[in-house]
């Protein structure tokens, strides 16, 4: 099926439904951090998108930040609408400038044009604009995060937390879960990502971060004692700690000196509780944990060393600058202990292999063992290619096109990859690892799934573990989800450098759908104005002599 593309082509539906879903009733609203709402179901929140320069290892840089580094926090309660105004004030020519924001894990019900990834869902917003994000939060909670989804852009800074409070039906486990028992772990580097993207592309080889930040904060090789994030504790109280990783290469394993702790949610996705002493997490990936400080008084180390595998040496683009992998780390420390480092060693004992979790609520693969509907096999043909195809971001973005008719697979160009899914079928993806040693985090938008297998373990479909983010191994995962979410989703690998170079495909779920009935998408009309707004910009600035930087 051909199509003629038009902004002005939008239905008529359309256009009434922008008019009465731009309709707000602005109550009052308690901030906490510039983030909190605590007294209403509306949330309204002004996220300025800024350069700055910030040494979070020693290392002065420029950078991009959201509100404040390493990043704002934004807390709301499940069934919140947030209003969420992004303004664009980056100037630094180095960077990116333009950009859009993507808010990991949610589901975006109907407003998949909220969903933020640059030319499937949006074009980005230009510099010197702003837009506003609309969108119900629904029935989901858990721990979030938020990241700029145009090109490698957020491996500068441009990214923050956002947790969803509910009733919690494991709430007797802990007794502190506050802005104080959030963790961030993130790879760090001293050289703007496109300038490493240029480099990746001629030689290969992901870019080595100089440094691994715990909460913000960390060390490099040869760099100043910068002083450790620190974790205040009370002997005999139970945390709830969310640990999110928000890398755009690295992983983690994550451990506490002398503590083990319950694993009790999974992405967002609550778990029957499973007590460990340490975890891997995968770029994007997030856990929530239960310690129960009941060590003696002292400063324990929480260690997070960093695995960059696949990558080329241990330096970063043309500078002799040394990754220190196992120092990554924050101080627990019990109220009462002194304010020095720990003298603890690190502990042995049980790590979290994934295949072991369970899900709370509502356990169970869609469709349980039966054949799903739809089957895809996705395999890594070359290094950056799936299934042959190297995925090119288009002009239009994919929402775009499915609004204005776009509806089978031919009504897009081979290198936007673009799977068609039919609404409510059970989808079973088999996505094949590679054979050059990286393990790749992959994200779906739009759904969480079930992952029927692990990267070990055996299959399972009666309960299976339940997120957003799967590390695919050399062995290859298996996972389900029901095309319940009409919309444009991306799936992709959460290495930065890999999304960038090509390997993603997007599933155009229910296109039909997407344009009438009772899940059709609600068009903001600011929206429509993002592309004409970026499409003027000047097509490409000079940062050096020899690279060319888009806007």
């Amino acid at each position: 099926m051909g199509f003629t593309f038009s902004v002005l082509a939008l239905l008529p539906v359309f256009i009434a439904q922008v008019l009465a879903a731009d309709i707000f009733i602005d109550l009052p609203v308690s901030v906490f951090n510039g983030a909190k709402s605590v007294c209403s179901a509306h949330l309204w929140i002004t996220l300025q998108v800024t350069n700055a320069v910030v040494a979070p290892d020693g290392f002065p840089r420029s950078a991009i930040q959201i509100g404040t580094f390493p990043g704002a926090n934004i807390v709301a309660m499940k069934g919140d609408t947030l209003h969420l105004n992004v303004s664009n004030h980056l100037v630094d020519p180095t960077m990116r400038r333009s950009t859009s924001i993507h808010w990991h894990g949610l589901f975006q019900d109907r407003t998949a044009s909220e969903d933020g990834p640059s030319f499937v869902n949006q074009c980005p917003i230009a510099p010197g604009a702003f837009y506003q994000y609309n969108f119900g939060l629904g029935n989901q909670t858990g721990t979030y995060w938020f990241h700029s989804h145009l090109s490698t852009q957020y491996a500068d800074g441009e990214r923050g937390t956002l947790v969803i409070y509910p009733n919690d039906p494991q709430k007797n486990l802990w007794d502190v879960d506050d802005a104080s028992t959030i963790i961030t772990l993130a790879d760090w580097y001293h050289t703007p990502a496109e300038q490493l993207m240029a480099q990746f592309k001629t030689d290969g080889h992901e870019p080595v971060p100089a440094s691994g930040l715990f909460n913000g904060a960390g060390r490099y090789i040869g760099g100043p004692a910068v002083p450790w994030s620190v974790v205040n504790v009370v002997a005999g109280k139970r945390y709830r700690f969310r640990v999110i990783n928000i890398s755009a290469f690295a992983a983690f394993t994550f451990s506490v000196d002398g503590h083990t702790f319950d694993v009790i949610e999974t992405d967002g996705i609550a778990t029957v509780p499973l007590t460990v002493s340490s975890f891997e997490i995968h770029a994007a990936q997030r856990y929530s944990i239960v310690l129960h400080a009941n060590q003696p008084v002292n400063n324990y180390w929480m260690r997070s060393p960093m695995t960059v595998a696949g990558s080329s040496a241990i330096c970063e683009h043309k500078n002799s600058i040394e990754l220190d992998k196992q120092n990554v780390k924050g101080i627990l420390r019990y109220a009462g202990a002194p304010a020095a480092d720990p003298t603890t060693s690190a502990t042995s004992g049980t790590q979290l292999q994934e295949f072991q979790l369970a899900t709370l609520i509502n356990p169970g693969a869609p469709g349980g063992s039966a054949p799903a509907d739809h089957t895809i096999d996705l395999q890594f043909d070359a290094v950056w290619e799936i299934n042959g195809i190297s995925y090119v971001p288009p002009s239009l973005p994919t929402l775009l096109k499915i609004i204005n008719g776009a509806t089978v697979a031919s009504d897009f160009t081979v290198s936007e990859h673009t799977f068609i899914l039919n609404q409510n079928e059970v989808v079973e993806l088999h996505i094949h690892g590679s054979d050059h040693g990286i393990t790749h985090p992959f994200h779906l938008h739009g759904h969480a799934f079930d992952v029927v297998q692990s990267a070990s373990g055996p299959l399972n479909y009666v309960n299976p573990p339940r997120r957003d983010v799967v590390a695919v191994e050399q062995g290859g995962v298996i996972i389900r989800f029901r095309a319940d979410n009409p919309g444009p989703w991306f799936l992709h690998c959460h290495i930065d450098w890999h999304l960038e170079a090509g390997l993603a495909v997007v599933f155009a779920e229910a296109p039909a759908a997407q344009r009438t009935g009772p899940q059709s998408e609600i068009i903001p009309a600011p929206w429509l104005d993002l592309c004409p707004k970026y499409n003027a910009l000047p097509p490409v600035v000079w940062f050096s002599s020899s690279h060319l930087l888009a806007l």
